[in-house]
Formats: structure tokens, sequence, C-alpha cells
């Protein structure tokens, strides 16, 4: 047991140690099915603080459009389970059996070619990561090759979170509208609605998402993570040392990307719908807040600021439905101007310290009793021997 916690202690291991139980073990515990979906949704978000944290707070970058690649990851996702509630049994009083209900409604007469290949799970799972870095790196590419970063690049991701909602409500005969994708019942004949499903879907979510965090700090230990925070600090001073500065924020985005495509992806298999309220500029900017309010440079930080934003929301909505956005301002206010470096700031800063001065002291107190003892053997006090009478009298010389 003291060699685990040593080799978790070396490589400062202990704060993800403690998330993983309080994930797999506390919450299943201690919550209900419904709560615990609630949690197994907000750990979805949970992913795009991840990658905000490497894009961010990593390579100072900063996106106001991630909900676009959560919204993606999510609908691929859906349009391989809207295919599968779509057979033409289960659609047979449809006017055209075997498409989606939303395209029947719209008049359209047979599957657009481009739906059909996610009539496969192996090509939906692809995409889902596929996609979104594609796209990811077009917008990137474009921008970081003519030197477009700081506040220009965040204005232009917000652009094409705003693009993308038009055009998902606007292709309603293809995309469901502002409806989104609804009706998700099964995967590969697997009823997702179950509370076992959803027993299994939370540890699959948090399973991946302990593997994104050690995905995250395996490239942070890198060089290229070495590099990221070079071109973070002095961008200048790494392109005059003959790297392609352009090409580590192309990683970078894409990278992020990535990981809010697979918590949109899980989004979908949880909750049962996509819908473009999550690809827009508003759900967009209420990621960044879980990575600033967990702390945009620690990876555990931004999954727990995911849950405590998330969980605010929940919990003030059901509490105060009249005032409830309001708390939620006050909640990050509060916690940005009390703790500019988040609840990881807090936990570097405050609790640390506090902590680490406390065990210093009962160390020297220790110390301090020894060393007394030490010096004065016989002020030390006598041993308990069971008995009421005094050192060294026995009960016959009583």
């Amino acid at each position: 047991m003291n060699k685990v916690q040593t080799w978790i202690a070396q490589q400062k291991l202990g704060s993800i140690a403690v998330l993983a139980l309080l994930l797999i073990v506390v919450f299943p515990l201690s919550l209900d099915i419904f709560r615990l979906n609630l949690v197994g949704k907000y750990l979805t978000y949970a992913f795009v603080a991840l990658g905000l944290v490497m894009l961010w707070g990593h390579a100072g970058i900063l996106s106001l459009g991630q909900g676009v690649f959560f919204g993606l990851g999510g609908y691929m996702m859906a349009m391989f389970l809207k295919l599968e509630a779509s057979d033409p049994i289960s659609t047979k009083i449809q006017s055209t059996p075997g498409i989606p209900d939303f395209m029947d409604w719209n008049q359209l007469t047979h599957l657009p070619f481009w739906w059909v290949p996610f009539k496969s799970l192996p090509f939906a799972l692809i995409a889902v990561l596929v996609v979104p870095m594609l796209l990811a790196f077009i917008i990137s590419f474009a921008m970081f090759k003519r030197r477009v970063g700081g506040v220009y690049f965040a204005i232009i991701t917000q652009a094409v979170a705003l693009i993308l909602t038009v055009l998902i409500i606007g292709q309603q005969g293809f995309t469901g509208g502002v409806n989104g994708i609804t009706d998700l019942k099964t995967l590969l004949g697997w009823d997702i609605r179950t509370d076992h499903a959803r027993y299994i879907l939370y540890y699959v979510c948090v399973a991946l998402l302990l593997g994104a965090v050690f995905l995250c700090r395996w490239v942070q230990a890198s060089k290229l993570g070495t590099l990221l925070l070079a071109m973070r600090d002095k961008e200048d001073r790494v392109r005059f040392s003959g790297y392609d500065v352009a090409m580590f924020k192309v990683f970078a985005f894409c990278l992020a990307a990535m990981l809010s495509a697979i918590g949109g992806a899980m989004f979908t298999l949880q909750v049962g719908f996509m819908s473009p309220s999550f690809v827009g500029i508003v759900p967009s900017i209420e990621m960044v807040i879980f990575a600033a309010v967990g702390g945009r440079m620690s990876l555990v930080g931004s999954i727990y600021g995911a849950l405590l934003v998330n969980f605010g929301k929940t919990y003030f909505s059901e509490s105060a439905p009249d005032l409830w956005l309001f708390l939620m301002a006050a909640l990050f206010i509060g916690v940005t101007m009390a703790f500019p470096d988040g609840l990881a700031g807090l936990v570097e800063q405050k609790l640390k310290p506090w902590w680490n001065n406390r065990q210093a002291n009962r160390k020297e107190q220790a110390e301090r009793i020894l060393a007394a003892h030490a010096a004065y053997p016989n002020a030390l006090p006598p041993k308990d021997t069971g008995s009421s009478l005094p050192p060294g009298m026995s009960g016959q010389q009583a």
C-alpha cells in the first residue's frame, strides 16, 4: 500500500485518484439513477472544459465556439441512432417509411446520400472524431497561417457557431431544425433508455473522461507541451527558433475539437437527443466559463468546474426558478473575482499551503515531545498496568 501511495505521489496523481474515487464509487453509491444521469450529462461538458484547458490555458488560444464541435459530435452520433430508430417497421405509418420522421414531415421521399453511411456504427464513431477535427483544421489553418489570433480568432469562432446554428435550423428537412434530432431509443438493438443502460453509459463516460485526462497529461509532459507553453508566453521567440508556430496552434485547436466532439457524442447517448441549442454562441461561452471556474490551467479543476456550474444551474433553477439566472451570474462573478485562477488556484494558493503548514506544525510538535522525553526519561508518565495502585506497590503490599 505504501508503494502505491509513493507512486501516486511521485506521478502527481493524487487529484486524479480522488476524482476517480468520487466519480466511480461515491456518486453511484450516493445518488439515485436520475441524479446520476444528470452527473453523467455534466461530465460530457467536462470534455469541452478539458479541451479548453489545453487550448486556452496551455496554448493561450481562446475559442468562443467550442459548442460547434460539441454539437457536431452529438449530431454524428444522433444520425446513427435516428436511422436505427427509423426502420421501415417502426415508421410504417409515415408517407415514406424507412426515413427519419422529420424528413417525412418536410416532404422528403428518400434518405439524403450523406445520411446513408451513418447506418454503420463504426463509420459514425469515426465521423464523431474526424468531422469536427477536419472543420477545426480548416478554420485554424486558414487563420493561424495568416497570423490571425487573440480576440480576432475568438470572434471568428463565435461567427462559426452562429453560422452553423443558422444552417442547422434552416435545413429542417435534413437536420430536424430547431427541434433537433429526437426520440433516440436504441444502440444496435440495446435500449439506452433503461436504468441499467444509463449506469453503463455513465461508467463509459467516466472511463473516456479519465482517459482524456491522461492523454492531456501526456501531451503536457511531452516536448510538444513544453513548446505550447513557450508559444503561449513568447510566441515570437519560438518562431525565431525555427518552429512552425501556426501548426502547433492548429494541433491544439484540433485536439480541443476532438475532445469536445467526444463529449457531444456521449451527451447524445445519455440524454437521448441533440439540438442546435447546444451549438450556438451562448452554450459556447458557458463552456468557457466551466474552464474559468475550475481553473484554465488545471485539467482536474476544469472537470470540477463543469460539475459545479451545471450543478448550480440545476439547483438554482429548481429552488429559485425566477432568480436562477441572477444567482448563476453572481456565482460566476464571485468566483472569478475572488479566485482569478479558479478552484484549482484556490487549492494551490490557499488550501495546500494551509495543510502543509498544519502538517509541519504537527511534525515539529511531535519532535519536541520526543526530544523532551529523550532528555528527561524519568518524566515519562507511568505505563497503565490496569491497576489503580501506585506504581511500584503490589497487591500484597497494599
